[in-house]
């Protein structure tokens, strides 16, 4: 006995058996589960930091890349981005309603990876 079901249903994105090249969902997930993007959510799932917090909290990122992906997150509804004039310019970051949506999301994931990292990676 064979069971048959339509899978477009079954998967967020997919449309006619394929994941369209032009899908909305694409976009999102390329800026959300980019290298960067899924460590500044979760550097911020614990509460507001400044600029150099998260520079300092996520190893290896560039000025660059922190500033264009904090940037894409706070257009895109994800981040709050709350600027105050002081002198020094003071700057937090702290995750939206949505925001701690996707980070609640991603912690399962993470903790899976931290769980089979080194087994994956030690297999290679």
């Amino acid at each position: 006995m064979s069971v048959s079901f339509d899978i477009s249903r079954t998967r967020p994105g997919l449309s006619g058996g394929k994941y369209p090249a032009d899908c909305p969902t694409r976009t999102v997930l390329t800026q959300i589960t980019s290298r960067w993007g899924v460590l500044i959510l979760l550097a911020l799932e614990s509460g507001p930091l400044r600029w150099g917090e998260l520079h300092r909290e996520i190893e290896g990122i560039s000025e660059k890349m922190l500033a264009s992906t904090l940037r894409t997150f706070a257009a895109d509804g994800i981040v709050d981005r709350q600027a105050q004039a002081t002198i020094p310019p003071r700057v937090d970051y702290s995750l939206t309603e949505r925001g701690h949506e996707i980070a609640a999301r991603l912690v399962p994931l993470m903790d899976w990876i931290a769980d089979n990292a080194d087994d994956i990676v030690g297999g290679r």
